[in-house]
């Protein structure tokens, strides 16, 4: 391996990039939702609400644990799991000064919507550098 530089971020930005680390999951986003809809949930009440297993929950509300986003209190033998409602408030609030800073008009914004062509088939998009073969006749796309 090369010699990588470590960049040092502020604390916040590292607070932000861990938090978003830990959400990278469509699987603890699910949960952390269902955590903001009814809070102080055990395992097996999660495990009950998602398609997997005791293990892989167990695992991603340790995910979670890990960078702060959850907080667990013992109740007896279950363990109770609720949100850092403090981790929540600094990424909301990275997120709303990050939007109010995007200065783009609507129709200068461009999406999978806004395409003129149609697509046909796999590797379609590579069909124009199609020179290896010219016997082949490339179809105009466009609409």
């Amino acid at each position: 391996m090369g010699n990588r530089k470590k960049i040092k971020f502020d604390k916040e930005t590292e607070v932000i990039g861990e938090i978003c680390k830990a959400l990278g999951h469509s699987t603890r986003i699910h949960i952390m939702t269902l955590l903001w809809k009814k809070d102080n949930r055990t395992c097996g009440e999660i495990v009950e609400l998602l398609p997997f297993a005791q293990s892989t929950i167990s695992k991603h509300l340790l995910e979670l644990k890990k960078a702060n986003l959850v907080n667990i209190k013992n109740k007896g033998k279950k363990i109770i799991y609720s949100i850092e409602v403090d981790k929540i408030q600094i990424l909301k609030k990275f997120f709303a000064n990050f939007i109010s800073t995007i200065d783009i008009s609507e129709q200068d914004k461009s999406t999978v919507l806004t395409t003129r062509h149609k697509v046909k088939g796999r590797n379609s998009h590579l069909k124009q550098y199609n020179y290896e073969f010219p016997h082949k006749k490339i179809k105009d796309e466009t609409l």
